[in-house]
């Protein structure tokens, strides 16, 4: 079950208002590309993936150590929002449409310019192959959604998002509603109150913790093969 409110106002949204939204469990979602409507969402049930629990199978830790990919963060933000809300097949969802409108993705723009919004891309021979894309407050990233063009592609984009997280110091990685795909890598489904009470626990004050693009940037800066020690790291721990 699922607790829904419609607004009917246009423009770009405002980004304490969605950060607000996160903060309180609720987040955005439309019924097609074009619809300039926004439904807030509060789902009875949310999907977390633990940072330490990501299932990471014998062949994804292959890609991860032979670095099939270069993985960049914040590199191509609004090409991986776009290659998100481009219809595709995808078995949890019938008929295909996108929930990112145009205004919708405008606003995670405004929202990434204001430094609360990151990508991450994986890129093969030059070209965009895969990535995904979510909001960062305290020690939470909301993730939004992924895409992949290349076999493996977004699961590499989750595994360094999870590594980026644990070597920022952040907790939480809500995915919002469970799929099949999500639940493969090792997501876990809990009750909205729950949630909330780990977004509380979360969003305690202290310095622990730095921005989700420095965590990025000390996976890449500390090893010559960042993603053998991913792959390394994640399977100990998965």
């Amino acid at each position: 079950m699922t607790r829904t409110l419609t607004s009917e106002h246009t423009g770009i949204i405002d980004p304490q208002l969605l950060l607000l939204a996160y903060r309180s469990g609720v987040f955005p979602m439309a019924d097609a590309r074009d619809d300039p409507e926004i439904m807030w969402i509060e789902p009875r049930e949310r999907a977390i993936i633990p940072l330490n629990g990501l299932h990471v199978s014998r062949s994804l830790a292959r890609t991860l150590r032979r670095e099939r990919f270069r993985v960049t963060c914040n590199a191509a933000f609004a090409e991986v929002v776009d290659a998100c809300a481009a219809p595709r097949p995808d078995p949890d969802n019938e008929d295909g449409e996108s929930w990112i409108s145009h205004r919708i993705a405008a606003s995670y723009r405004l929202l990434h310019r204001q430094g609360h919004a990151h990508s991450f891309e994986c890129w093969q021979d030059g070209r965009l192959v895969g990535g995904l894309y979510g909001v960062a407050f305290d020690r939470v990233f909301c993730g939004e959604s992924m895409f992949s063009r290349v076999s493996d592609a977004s699961k590499v984009a989750l595994c360094w998002l999870v590594a980026a997280m644990r070597a920022a110091g952040l907790e939480l990685l809500d995915c919002q509603f469970m799929t099949s795909h999500l639940e493969s890598m090792g997501a876990v489904p809990l009750p909205q109150s729950q949630y909330l009470e780990l977004v509380r626990q979360a969003s305690r004050a202290g310095d622990d913790h730095i921005p989700l693009p420095e965590g990025y940037s000390s996976l890449v800066s500390g090893s010559s093969s960042p993603g053998k020690d991913i792959a390394q790291s994640l399977t100990q721990t998965s």
